[in-house]
């Protein structure tokens, strides 16, 4: 009786220790998560694409001031060279 579960227990780890299921779904599990990690740094307001925005737009602006100064302030029309 007791040879017997012994050999079946032997049995159970040996088939336990071959099967590398649960091993690949923690990988799977892992590598989501760190995609989480990366998308939210990415996507947050203060990350990648935040930052692009903001320097977008301080372009924008600098752009439409150096524009609005050539102009003479009236917003359209023949840009006048300084002399």
């Amino acid at each position: 009786m007791i040879t017997r579960l012994l050999v079946v227990s032997a049995k159970t780890v040996r088939n336990l220790r071959g099967d590398e299921r649960g091993v690949t779904a923690i990988e799977y599990g892992l590598i989501a998560v760190a995609m989480a990690v990366v998308l939210g740094v990415a996507l947050g307001s203060d990350g990648f694409l935040g930052q692009l925005s903001t320097a977008f737009s301080t372009v924008s602006t600098e752009i439409s001031n150096v524009n609005t100064s050539a102009t003479g302030g009236g917003g359209g029309g023949e840009v006048v060279p300084e002399e």
